[in-house]
């Protein structure tokens, strides 16, 4: 009997999900990606490739191409939906709008990417090689669809399970990045924005990012998710999280803010003295669902304003301003470069 590689397996799954979204609507949204990334790829990618002479890497920019057309999608609801609340609804007002064209850079930079397309890029060749010698012991990796086949029958509720399954690992590399002290130098550039607004979502560290893509990329890989059920958890997930970061004075009430991370819930997690503090080193970590905040003992329904940033960055810690300068300081904190500015402390207030 042939047993498919995890790359055949996913292209049945990814063909199974997307005749479910064709079967559901007229028009879906493979067609509104694909005829934008088809012109895009034709007139401008194709060409360009073949005049560096990187034809060996044309399916790969193909790939990416939709990548940047998805990212195209999402700025413009940011800017269209997400800005017009927070001048709508805005929960304070801006006071730096330098620290905000920064947060603007890192999330162009992102959405615009590749960075989930290179962690699946990378080890897919790993896994296929690791799945091969496991098949030669008659050990195959787990899959939901396995575990309940009935999901496999209907595309919304089969990629609803690889997304809860997604948020689980996303809940514990977040609370990771909080525990690790050398990740959380590196995390801390997202925490150090003094004025959240929908485009501080992206302000991560680079290495920061990286690992996180990695491993969710790897999770995905684990457990079989095709590449569109991966691509519609990336980018329900960003959508979401630009709200959750967003500047407006809009609730989910009670009952929606115990399903989906709403802004209050995550202002709480960015809270000055809240965020990274405390016996479990901050609160509120869950990415898209709060459940696993309340499973696990770290949610704060904490109601009113917080002031947002790092403890240390208030009594005068210099975490950076520009884009290069946030980087670069984060590895001096890794490397130990960095003294804590409670070290200046006590001379300064001896002095007064």
């Amino acid at each position: 009997m042939n047993i498919p590689t995890s790359r055949q397996a996913a292209q049945v799954s990814e063909e199974h999900v997307l005749n479910g979204l064709h079967d559901a609507t007229p028009f879906s949204l493979q067609d509104l990606i694909a005829v934008p990334q088809q012109w895009l790829f034709e007139h401008w990618v194709q060409p360009a490739i073949f005049q560096l002479g990187w034809g060996q890497g044309i399916e790969a920019a193909f790939d990416a191409t939709e990548w940047f057309v998805w990212g195209l999608y999402e700025v413009a609801f940011m800017v269209l939906v997400l800005g017009t609340l927070e001048r709508w609804r805005p929960l304070e007002a801006l006071s730096d709008p330098g620290a905000v064209r920064v947060d603007q850079v890192f999330t162009l930079l992102h959405r615009l990417g590749l960075f989930p397309l290179l962690a699946f890029a990378v080890l897919v060749p790993a896994i296929d090689a690791i799945e091969a010698a496991l098949r030669m012991h008659s050990i195959s990796r787990p899959n939901p669809d396995q575990w309940l086949p009935e999901i496999g029958h209907t595309a919304l509720l089969s990629w609803l399970v690889y997304l809860i399954v997604f948020d689980f690992v996303d809940y514990w590399i977040h609370r990771l990045q909080h525990r690790l002290r050398w990740w959380w130098e590196l995390h801390a550039v997202h925490h150090s924005q003094r004025q959240m607004t929908y485009w501080s979502d992206q302000r991560n560290h680079l290495l920061d990012d990286l690992l996180r893509d990695v491993l969710i990329a790897l999770t995905a890989l684990l457990i079989g998710a095709a590449p569109s059920q991966f691509v519609a958890f990336v980018v329900f997930s960003r959508v979401l999280q630009s709200l959750q970061h967003a500047n407006i004075r809009i609730g989910f009430g009670h009952g929606l803010d115990r399903v989906l991370v709403s802004p209050h819930f995550h202002r709480v997690h960015h809270a000055v003295g809240l965020g990274h503090e405390g016996r479990q080193q901050g609160c509120n970590f869950g990415v898209l669902f709060p459940w696993w905040d309340m499973l696990f003992g770290t949610a704060r329904w904490d109601r009113g304003y917080f002031p947002t940033g790092i403890a240390d960055q208030v009594q005068g810690r210099n975490y950076g301003q520009g884009f290069w300068a946030l980087h670069w300081k984060a590895l001096l904190r890794v490397a130990g470069r960095e003294p804590p500015v409670g070290a200046a402390l006590p001379a300064e207030s001896s002095a007064r």
